[in-house]
C-alpha cells in the first residue's frame, strides 16, 4: 500500500469513490471540476497501482485544517487505508504548522481511535459553516464534528 499525493490522471477514482458513498447518503457529491479544483489537496491510497482510497486536508484559518472527502474502496475497508489517509494528513498539518485538524463524519467512533474528539459543531468557526450554507443538507445536518488538537 502506498499513500502519495493525488495526481491528475487519479481525478477519475477520485469521483468514483467519493460519489459511491454520496449516493448511498454517506458523504457529499464532489462534481469533477472541484476535484480538479482542489487536486492539490488530495492524497490518495495505491495498492498494486489502482486508487483504493482518498482523503483531502483543507485549511479553513491560521490554526485550523479539515480533512474532507475520506473514502476508500470498499475491498479495501477494514484494512489500514482511512488510517493510513487520516495519518498522512494531519502529518500535512503538522509539516505546515496548522495545529488542529477536525472532520464532519457520520462515523465518529471511527476518528476517536485516531485521537480525534467529538465535538459540539457550534464550536468551530463561523469560516467552516461557509461550507454549510450551501449543503443540502444544510437544515438537517446529521454529521458529527470531530477534532484533533497539538498536532506536535
Amino acid at each position: 500500500m502506498k499513500v502519495r499525493n493525488a495526481k491528475i490522471s487519479d481525478a477519475k477514482a477520485i469521483h468514483s469513490l467519493i460519489n459511491f458513498y454520496a449516493e448511498r447518503d454517506k458523504m457529499l457529491f464532489r462534481s469533477m471540476a472541484d476535484i480538479y479544483k482542489n487536486l492539490q489537496a488530495f492524497t490518495v491510497a495505491e495498492d498494486v497501482g489502482s486508487v483504493v482510497g482518498c482523503c483531502a486536508l483543507e485549511i479553513v484559518w491560521s490554526d485550523l485544517a479539515e480533512i474532507k472527502s475520506l473514502a476508500v474502496e470498499q475491498s479495501h475497508t477494514d484494512k489500514g487505508v482511512g488510517k493510513l489517509l487520516v495519518a498522512a494528513a494531519i502529518e500535512q498539518a503538522r509539516q505546515i504548522g496548522v495545529p488542529q485538524v477536525f472532520a464532519l463524519t457520520l462515523e465518529p467512533e471511527f476518528f476517536e481511535k485516531l485521537g480525534f474528539e467529538v465535538i459540539e459543531k457550534e464550536k468551530l468557526p463561523m469560516k467552516v459553516w461557509s461550507d454549510c450554507a450551501r449543503c443540502p443538507k444544510q437544515q438537517d445536518c446529521d454529521e458529527i464534528a470531530v477534532i484533533k488538537s497539538e498536532l506536535k
